[in-house]
């Protein structure tokens, strides 16, 4: 996750509060997908961004686990394919485990 993405998610908990937030992350390989999760729920494993040290608590979900949330016409359109080449179930598991 850049730096700036973990600014704007930094102060959007400091707005909203962890209660209020989720994170939906997209990214194609299961430990990206993971280190982005980690970051936004314990802090920047790489102590590199503004998240470094500091634990929001938040709750990440990859796109895939949303599926049956959003508008089929529109996940069939934009993200299907992707389920195509990608290992769905690494990636799943591996932000599910940040969630505790």
């Amino acid at each position: 996750m850049d730096l700036e993405n973990q600014a704007r998610i930094k102060d959007l908990a400091a707005q909203y509060g962890a209660d209020e937030l989720v994170v939906v992350l997209g990214g194609a390989e299961a430990e990206a997908s993971g280190l982005a999760a980690e970051t936004v729920a314990t802090g920047d494993p790489t102590f590199a961004g503004p998240l470094a040290g500091v634990p929001l608590g938040l709750k990440a979900y990859h796109m895939f686990e949303l599926k049956d949330q959003v508008d089929a016409g529109i996940y069939e359109d934009q993200i299907s394919m992707m389920e195509m080449v990608l290992d769905v179930d690494a990636i799943i598991e591996e932000v599910k485990t940040y969630r505790g």
